[in-house]
Formats: structure tokens, C-alpha cells, sequence
């Protein structure tokens, strides 16, 4: 059965189954958020680079010196009212470098940060050794004398080292432009309507979108997965549950030719939600045809005359069968199914993770579900508020206002739709100790949260790569 993605249509379809551093003195004295004081960083940089050198002094400082900070970091969350903050990492070939990771992770720690998300499946790569790798995505480390190098467990390891917990951070619907290109996975995307794919819709080769009803893309998930897990990462976080968004007048689904349901998997699968023939019939008139008029809906009845009415998932026999209310049934039903494919996809891949004892994070937009003038959705029908509660649920909360109050009222909309039972982990974007232009500070942003979002004690940055930059770009072109 379907679930209610939206309580705008429930009565539709009543049973379907949503570089500021602050001061950290060395002796451990706690400050707001945690972070290192200058010379106790340079001090620390110096031993990395001489225990990297060989310097065995070095090397048995540095060791201590992790430990020591790992644990002062420990005691800060601790005694704060900010219990995790998280940071979002992603690694390259160049950190195949000795020390690489290291400086990255120390970085980490530098910040106040005591968990990391690294990024493990992304944009048609994975973080797994070349000749380790059975998926059909290519590794991240294609370097000739690399091919064992598993940067993935070595950051799992230098993380644990320093204290951190460390997540997998994978995108999900999204398998990436190299993947879309393999002849022998077209029908596994996401198709349109007009027979679109994301990336003719989109025109950005970075999304490359599947239909979540699709057996071959959950294959390859799983296989995916089962390497991720086998890793015993402290988590696993899933991106890009829902479909593309696109621009303009794009990004609304207003009619249903706008829905990505055009695949083989999916429309069978919608057609097989119909509970009689005149349900059936009329699904597929509306799908292939684009709408229902008075023609068709008297040919429907000319054809099965024993049936009183079309029925399908959540449709009462006793439901209105004029063509007002079945355009509008019909409707609600197609965007229903669109948006539990969503669901069910990362149903299908949290619960193997579960299964392994590991916690699972579902990472979405807060306006990703929004209904859109009287009929229309954000066309990436991202149906947070029907995610498992059991679930952390990481809201991107980026809006733009110039100060901290939309993201606030972004959270607490979230909020608003959790249980109690259900973890709250909001993800910011911005920088350490100044604005930048309508995006206030980091500090701006969480003192707003922790003043009008009470129960949040989890908060996320997006990403290193914006709060380092330089050593970013250095570790994305190394000349290896």
C-alpha cells in the first residue's frame, strides 16, 4: 500500500501509504564551540610533518597529542549544549599522500568537530580500492600503484584515532552520469513524460536520477552498500532521496507528464496498484494520454459496465465518479506513487544497514514536499515527513533571509513533523565567524537554533570544502 506523502491530498487518497578560530586553551578549558586555540594547531602541524618525515620523537608526540585533544574534544561536547557537531568531507586522489588524510582530519578536530560525513558514493564514483571494487561505478583512486589503497577505512581508522565518529555519506537515487551513459542500464533511470531523462532535464551531468521501482538499480545499490557496511562506518547517511528539481516553471509538477513514472518499472507498478479494470484502464489512459475527459471515461464504463466504479490503492467504491473528482483522484494518486517510490527506496537500502546494527540518516531539503499553489509540488517530491522516524533526519536548512530567522523557521517546521523519538540533526551552510552576503555566520545560525529549536543537540556544516578552500584545492590537484 501506498503511504500519505502529503496531508494536503489525505481525504484524496485516504489509506495510501513523507576563519574565526574561537580560543580552545590547551589546557581544556571549554569555549562555546570547541575549537583549538592557533599555537596549540601549529604545534600540532609541526609534529604531523615530522612524524610524516620519519622522525620517530615526532611520531610518538603526535600519537599522544591525538589523543589529548581527541579527549578534550569529548569533554567540551560533552559540557555543551551542542552535543555533536558534524562536518561534511569529502576526499580525492591526492590524499592517497601520506599525512593527507591526517591534516584533513586534524583540520577536523581543530574546528570543534566531532564527527565527520564522509562522502563515500558520489558523483558516479565510489570511495572503495580499485581492486576492491565489484560495483559498477568506478573508484575514486584510479592512481597506478594505488589500486589497494582504501581511503575509506583508512579515514574510518584515523577518525577513530582522534575520537570522531565516522558516517558514509552515499547519494542514493542519484547513480551519476557515467552510470546513465552504460547501455545496458537505460531502462534503470528515472524517465518523464516527454522521455526525458534527469540529465536532458537538469543539464547537469552530476544527476543522473533512477527509477526507485527499478530491480537492477536496487542490485547495484546493494552491492554497493554491503562494501559500505562491511567497513562498520558509524553511520550511514542518504542523500538525494528524490527526484531532480528542476528551474523556473520546472520546478513544479503540476500535470502528470511532469512526473518520473515513465519508466517501465514504475508504470507497471502503478498500474498494478488498480483494483479493478475500469481502475486499471483508466490509469493507463491518464498515463500514456496525459489527461482523462468525458470520452474516455464513458468508453472506460462502455467497456466494463458490470463495474460501478475505477478503483485503485485508497479509492472507496463509494468515492464521487464525476470527471471532476476523478481528474483529481487520479491525479493525487500518480503523484502519491511517484513520492513512495521515494520512500520505499530508502526503506530498501536503510534497512540493510539496520539490519548490520549501524545507524541510518536520511539527508533531504525542508521545502523538498511543499505543495505549490492548489494542485502543484516541488518536482523533486521529496516526502520527508513519511521518512521512518527511527531515522536521523538531517534537514539542509539553507534558506536566505539575511538572518538566522527563516533557517530557524526552516527547523522548526521540520520539528514540527518529528517525533519525539526521532533525531533532529540540522545541516547549515556558511562560515565561521562572518556573514556572506544573505548567509549569516555559522555561530549566528546555531545560536538562532539553540534558542528556538530547544530540542536540536546535533548540528552539521556543509562543507570542508567551504571552510578550507585552499587546502581543498590543494588536494584536488596534486599532480599525482
Amino acid at each position: 500500500m501506498l503511504k500519505n506523502p502529503w496531508t494536503k491530498f489525505t481525504l484524496a487518497i485516504i489509506s495510501l501509504v513523507s576563519q574565526t578560530i574561537l580560543k580552545f586553551p590547551a589546557s581544556g578549558a571549554n569555549t562555546a564551540y570547541c575549537q583549538l586555540d592557533q599555537n596549540t594547531i601549529s604545534t600540532k602541524e609541526t609534529l604531523r610533518q615530522n612524524a610524516i618525515a620519519g622522525n620517530p620523537n615526532a611520531q610518538q608526540e603526535y600519537k599522544q597529542m591525538l589523543q589529548q585533544h581527541g579527549d578534550l574534544l569529548r569533554n567540551c561536547r560533552r559540557n555543551n549544549w551542542l552535543k555533536e557537531q558534524a562536518i561534511w568531507v569529502r576526499l580525492y586522489p591526492c590524499d592517497v599522500k601520506p599525512g593527507s588524510i591526517d591534516k584533513v582530519l586534524d583540520n577536523v578536530v581543530n574546528l570543534g568537530y566531532n564527527t565527520v560525513y564522509l562522502e563515500v558514493f558520489f558523483d558516479s564514483q565510489v570511495l572503495l580500492p580499485k581492486n576492491g571494487n565489484y560495483t559498477p561505478w568506478p573508484s575514486v583512486v584510479d592512481v597506478a600503484g594505488q589500486e589497494n589503497r582504501d581511503l575509506y577505512a583508512e579515514a574510518l581508522q584515523k577518525g577513530r584515532e582522534r575520537g570522531l565518529k565516522v558516517y558514509a555519506w552515499l547519494f542514493s537515487m542519484n547513480f551519476g552520469y557515467l552510470y546513465a551513459q552504460r547501455p545496458d542500464r537505460q531502462n534503470v533511470l528515472a524517465r518523464n513524460g516527454r522521455g526525458e531523462t534527469s540529465i536532458d532535464f537538469v543539464h547537469d551531468r552530476s544527476q543522473a536520477f533512477i527509477d526507485p521501482y527499478n530491480s537492477q538499480a536496487r542490485q547495484d545499490y546493494t552491492q554497493l552498500l554491503q562494501a559500505v557496511i562491511q567497513r562498520r562506518p558509524d553511520g550511514v547517511l542518504f542523500d538525494y532521496i528524490r527526484y531532480p528539481r528542476g528551474s523556473g516553471q520546472e520546478s513544479v509538477v503540476g500535470k502528470v507528464k511532469d512526473l518520473w513514472i515513465y519508466s517501465d518499472a514504475s508504470k507497471q507498478t502503478l498500474f498494478k496498484r488498480a483494483q479493478n479494470q475500469q481502475g486499471r484502464w483508466l490509469l493507463e489512459r491518464y498515463v500514456n494520454q496525459g489527461f482523462i475527459n468525458a470520452n474516455d471515461v464513458a468508453q472506460m464504463r462502455n467497456l466494463y459496465p458490470n463495474e460501478s466504479t475505477p478503483l485503485w490503492q485508497g479509492r472507496s467504491a463509494s468515492a464521487p465518479s464525476n470527471l471532476s473528482a476523478l481528474q483529481l483522484d487520479i491525479w493525487y494518486f500518480t503523484v502519491a506513487h511517484a513520492a513512495q517510490g521515494v520512500i520505499d527506496f530508502l526503506d530498501f537500502a536503510s534497512n540493510q544497514v539496520k539490519q548490520r546494527g549501524i545507524i541510518t540518516g536520511a539527508v533531504f531539503f525542508p521545502d523538498g514536499n511543499q505543495v505549490v499553489g492548489d494542485i502543484g509540488f516541488d518536482s523533486r517530491l521529496q516526502p520527508w515527513d513519511s521518512f521512518s522516524q527511527n531515522m536521523e533526519w538531517h534537514s539542509m536548512s539553507y534558506a536566505l533571509c539575511g538572518n538566522p530567522n527563516c533557517i530557524v523557521e526552516q527547523v522548526k517546521r521540520v520539528l514540527q513533523s518529528s517525533s519525539q523519538k526521532t533525531n533532529v540533526q540540522p545541516v547549515l551552510a556558511g562560515f565561521w565567524g562572518r556573514n556572506d552576503g544573505q548567509r549569516p555566520s555559522l555561530e549566528s545560525q546555531m545560536e538562532g537554533i539553540r534558542t528556538s529549536a530547544k530540542p536540536v543537540e546535533s548540528i552539521s556544516h556543509f562543507a570542508y570544502s567551504w571552510l578550507l578552500p585552499e587546502h581543498t584545492r590543494e588536494r584536488q590537484s596534486c599532480g599525482l
